[in-house]
């Protein structure tokens, strides 16, 4: 699929400001059908992890593939629905939440998964065999190569123990719930089919003592790549791994269940692209800098994450490279970039920050009292603002003056 072109981008930066998000809606949906069409012979579902980017016309966009939602917050539950979709379509996989915010997405009437043995007790003395739930197990297995995207190691705070399996068979059968769904999520950057599968074992030997299934989910994970020469996830190659040995235990089970994924940042991460402005070109003793109008208050995984970002200039793609540090304006350390190859930057010129679908937005802030940037969906060879960027209201709307 071809990427939206550098004078495209430079029309869309000149006509909406920079800094700007913008994702291109073919490729989300392509990532969508590719990773639907990876796993043959089985029923799968695909929930898509709104954390990642949750525009309202990403999510409509994604609706009309046949996507499903999955949602860590009641408020993320809320902007599904505004978004069209039916309960039944939102799966609510929270932690350390108020039972009081469980009880409300059981009274929208969406999916409920969970993730603690006391909630589990709290939800079966509260509803018994009336309301279903799904059970979110930790199968103790690394994945990822940073302790912030691996979620199912022995120290995460996601997911019951699998060892803890024996408590939660007693809670269940003391309060008659029913379990129709078992989950696990192991984490980011998941290569090699075995981590699913070994996650997978688990998850189909601990199925014997659940005989009301009707799905499993095997979260996501899957690798995109950063910069050339990435080794990203083979989807194709590890769906019909996956896919045989869900057919496998279906047989053993008894009857055909759902297999459902909940991928995020494989859907539109790299359909993403952040536009700033050089503001200065900055030389010091050591370093060649160029500060740029955006930073960890707009894109905050170079400096959470240690996260890569390939920078291109596309206001002079052609000139020779030239050896820069790209940093924000934000007084804080702020690295988007550094020692990066980067064709000669003049001020003014817009580069492009790539692979920023996912966790994003999302996770931009107000720090230093910046403003976030608006959203650009380029959609059928046309740009289509899809979100007002901020302006200095928005900062202080709900401030109450006391003095």
């Amino acid at each position: 699929m071809k990427e939206i072109s550098h004078a495209k981008l430079l029309e869309i930066a000149e006509e909406f400001g920079t800094p700007v998000y913008v994702y291109h809606g073919e490729k989300i949906v392509n990532q969508y059908q590719r990773l639907k069409g990876a796993f043959p012979g089985v029923n799968v579902h695909l929930h898509y992890a709104l954390k990642a980017l949750n525009n309202i016309n990403v999510l409509k966009l994604l609706k009309q593939q046949g996507a499903g939602l999955d949602a860590v917050s009641i408020q993320e539950v809320q902007l599904g629905l505004r978004a069209g979709y039916l309960p039944a379509e939102i799966m609510y996989t929270p932690n350390c939440v108020d039972f009081d915010e469980i009880k409300e997405a059981v009274n929208l009437g969406v999916i409920i998964n969970i993730d603690n043995i006391s909630t589990l007790e709290l939800f079966g003395h509260e509803y018994g065999s009336t309301v279903p739930c799904c059970i979110r197990l930790n199968p103790h297995i690394m994945a990822g190569g940073h302790s912030h995207i691996s979620v199912g190691h022995i120290d995460s705070k996601f997911g019951i123990s699998i060892y803890q399996l024996r408590h939660v068979q007693r809670v269940v059968e003391s309060h008659k719930i029913k379990v129709n769904g078992l989950h696990m999520h192991t984490g980011s950057d998941i290569l090699d089919a075995d981590v699913f599968l070994r996650g997978a074992d688990l998850l189909f030997d601990a199925a014997q003592s659940f005989p009301d299934l009707e799905f499993m989910d095997f979260g996501s994970g899957f690798k995109v790549g950063y910069k050339d020469g990435d080794i990203v996830t083979d989807i194709e190659e590890m769906g019909v791994k996956i896919a045989e040995a869900f057919k496998t235990f279906c047989k053993s089970y008894g009857r055909e269940l759902s297999l459902w994924f909940e991928p995020g940042k494989f859907i539109v991460s790299e359909s993403g692209s952040l536009l700033v402005k050089a503001n200065v070109i900055k030389q010091t003793t050591s370093t060649v800098f160029i500060g740029v109008n955006s930073g960890q208050n707009h894109l905050i995984r170079p400096m959470f994450y240690d996260a890569y970002h390939h920078i291109e200039n596309i206001s002079n793609p052609k000139a020779n490279p030239r050896l820069y540090s790209v940093v924000g304006y934000i007084c804080e350390t702020d690295t988007l970039g550094y020692d990066r190859k980067i064709a000669e930057v003049r001020e003014g010129d817009v580069l492009r920050i790539k692979n920023a679908g996912a966790y994003g937005f999302t996770m931009s802030n107000n720090y230093n009292a910046r403003l976030r940037p608006c959203e650009v969906l380029y959609f059928k060879n046309k740009a289509h603002l899809i979100r007002k960027r901020e302006t200095i209201e928005d900062l202080y709307r709900n401030e109450v003056e006391v003095l």
